[in-house]
């Protein structure tokens, strides 16, 4: 039981670790530029994006897959440009990020 309790304490101790790194990589990959955590900018709120997701089983997968490959459409006439540079493992926990609403 002591193992599975050290591990939740160290899960809860590292996940705001994870949040600022999640952030740190949004700011490094220039999307922040274009998105805020809680208004819209020239795109849609972080926090929006995770209301119109919830509930949906392949969310992150979606969304890394809009992340990489840009769109329009979704949310108005502004288009997302696509984000060729970014990894697969980068899309993907940029999207995980997004949608909890960017904590």
């Amino acid at each position: 039981m002591k193992p599975a309790l050290a591990a939740l304490g160290l899960a809860a101790a590292l996940s705001p670790l994870a949040a600022s790194a999640n952030q740190a990589l949004a700011q490094q990959k220039a999307c922040l530029a274009c998105h805020a955590v809680d208004k819209k900018l020239v795109g849609p709120a972080f926090q929006d994006v995770a209301k119109k997701y919830a509930g949906q089983k392949d969310a992150e997968a979606a969304l890394a897959r809009s992340i990489k490959a840009g769109g329009s459409g979704k949310w108005g006439p502004v288009p997302m440009p696509p984000q060729p540079t970014l990894s697969e493992s980068e899309a993907q926990t940029l999207a995980a990020w997004v949608l909890t609403g960017a904590r």
